[in-house]
């Protein structure tokens, strides 16, 4: 298991190196523009970033076979190390201590929140009416980040784009969560189904904005927010949408506030870190 964890992180860890150093080698474009992935899909190093990434998903699954969750998906996050050295090493340039202490405060205070969380299974199909808040909340999210975005230059913006492409992604596993709790033989309803639909403009939001957040400062800050982000808001989605529950133990809800902070925190380090990389990026 632990084996095809870091397999799995690796993967995922070199995928993320391809495709940032390809993207901040195209033209600048609006978080949103879907122009950048029209240039991208024309683009061998990009293309080739999928193949690692397909690898790490079945890696990620075969350790998720034979390992628990809260096991798993910490050593996945360690992979954001493994990205940040890759990068160095593409580039040719020294690791920034910056940026591995925003990994390390970040992966801690994850690792701290899936181990505290101890979610309890919910329903498997929610009401549509569940959805509704949870949507509101996270348009709002993906929206504040961008236009925040807009504001700031270099790690802090690719943090804030980070930020807002975790959400989509988020909500894009759930949709695929909800979608899969069908009743068998409803292929064709899930098919044409509203869930099918928003999982369609979810995929697209969460990659555009995480092309767009590459193209801004070091790798470390938007892998570190988007990482970071994903499964702190899959959980809340979780508690939400899908009605599952927490331990209610006083001590659990204080570290499980600890933690949150905590991988705040290392979102803060990522964002905040020097520019560097992005005024690099600038000249060329």
């Amino acid at each position: 298991m632990i084996f095809y964890a870091l397999a799995g992180a690796f993967s995922f860890a070199l995928s993320a190196a391809l495709h940032q150093r390809a993207a901040a080698q195209q033209p600048r474009f609006a978080a949103l523009d879907p122009r950048l992935l029209l240039r991208l899909f024309r683009n061998r190093l990009w293309l080739s970033g999928w193949i690692p990434d397909t690898a790490g998903v079945v890696f990620q699954v075969l350790a998720l076979r034979s390992g628990a969750l809260a096991v798993v998906q910490p050593i996945m996050a360690s992979g954001l190390f493994m990205a940040v050295l890759i990068e160095a090493v593409i580039a040719g340039q020294r690791v920034a201590r910056r940026d591995l202490l925003a990994v390390a405060v970040g992966v801690v205070g994850l690792t701290a929140f899936l181990l505290l969380a101890d979610v309890r299974a919910g329903v498997t199909r929610p009401a549509p009416t569940a959805w509704t808040v949870a949507m509101s909340c996270a348009v709002a999210a993906i929206t504040a980040c961008v236009l925040a975005a807009r504001r700031r230059h270099g790690a802090a913006r690719g943090a804030l784009l980070g930020v807002a492409s975790g959400v989509a992604y988020s909500f894009a596993a759930a949709l695929v969560k909800d979608l899969a709790g069908g009743s068998p033989g409803s292929l064709l309803s899930a098919v044409v189904s509203w869930r099918s639909a928003a999982l369609i403009v979810a995929v697209a939001i969460g990659l555009i904005l995480n092309q767009a957040a590459f193209q801004h400062g070091r790798l470390a800050a938007p892998l570190t927010a988007l990482t970071l982000t994903d499964p702190v808001v899959s959980v809340l989605v979780a508690i939400t949408v899908f009605r599952e529950t927490l331990s209610d133990e006083p001590i659990r809800i204080v570290g499980l506030v600890l933690a949150a902070v905590t991988v705040g925190g290392g979102v803060w380090l990522a964002a905040s870190a020097c520019s560097a990389g992005s005024v690099e990026h600038r000249r060329r």
